[in-house]
């Protein structure tokens, strides 16, 4: 295939971006959407220009690293699937394909298609997480009777990678799918009942603070998702929110 790239180029954060347009000849339809960039640097750096920055690790659709928005949508026309596992055979000969960052006011760009996504990391960090001492005091997981459907929607909620999708697929840039998925997971377990309280209100606080917007009721979020994360999980999360907010 040979196709025409728009790709956002931007040497920094305070830098102004723009568009710029690249050629690909002899892209082949069973190309991962990176590896077809991998093409596109490899010529770029033969040529002496400079390569275009994007993030990448795993490239097996878990750690979220890759995203991108193309053509419109986040990670691409495919669904259920990140960048990294979009393939150029849903792309046409000749076609125009349109490359840009999550769009995001708490995503800003650091380099070309690479945002600053650490703002998931202090959302995190306000109480996705158990701090219960298991240290030398280790419990079976069996000894812990547990519904089948909550452990399963648990489980669902924790598939959330991280990735943005959800932001950058919402007119308001909102977080609520991915802070709502953290809060979920431990929401529906024992382990999280100790600090639920304070785990959504914090959560919530810090996504507040970060410049997220809110939520738009589109539904958005969830089609763009990659890992299918439901809208059930927002429902639940401002369940928790207000049942929280009573108690303090």
């Amino acid at each position: 295939m040979n196709l025409t790239l728009k790709i956002w180029r931007q040497k920094g954060a305070n830098d102004k971006g723009k568009m710029v347009d690249y050629k690909i000849s002899d892209v082949s339809p069973d190309m991962s959407f990176l590896e077809m960039l991998d093409v596109l640097n490899s010529e770029l750096i033969t040529k002496g220009d400079e390569p275009v920055a994007f993030d990448h690790d795993c490239r097996e659709g878990i750690c979220g690293m890759c995203s991108l928005y193309i053509n419109g949508e986040a990670h691409g026309p495919d669904r259920l699937v990140t960048t990294c596992q979009l393939h150029m055979r849903k792309f046409k000969d000749g076609e125009t394909i349109y490359i840009e960052p999550w769009r995001a006011k708490a995503f800003p760009v650091i380099k070309d298609l690479v945002v600053d996504r650490s703002a998931f990391d202090r959302i995190q960090h306000a109480g996705g997480f158990v701090s219960v001492n298991t240290s030398g005091n280790t419990i079976d997981a069996n000894a812990i009777p547990i519904n089948k459907h909550d452990a399963d929607t648990a489980f669902d909620a924790a598939t959330c990678i991280g990735c943005g999708a959800c932001v950058a697929s919402c007119k308001n840039s909102s977080a609520m799918l991915f802070v709502s998925a953290k809060v979920s997971q431990f929401a529906l377990l024992p382990q999280g009942q100790v600090e639920a309280t304070d785990r959504v209100l914090n959560m919530v606080k810090q996504m507040d603070e970060e410049g997220f917007g809110n939520c738009t009721n589109t539904g958005a979020c969830e089609v763009e998702c990659p890992k299918g994360i439901s809208l059930e999980n927002i429902a639940r999360m401002n369940r928790e929110y207000l049942a929280a907010s009573l108690k303090g």
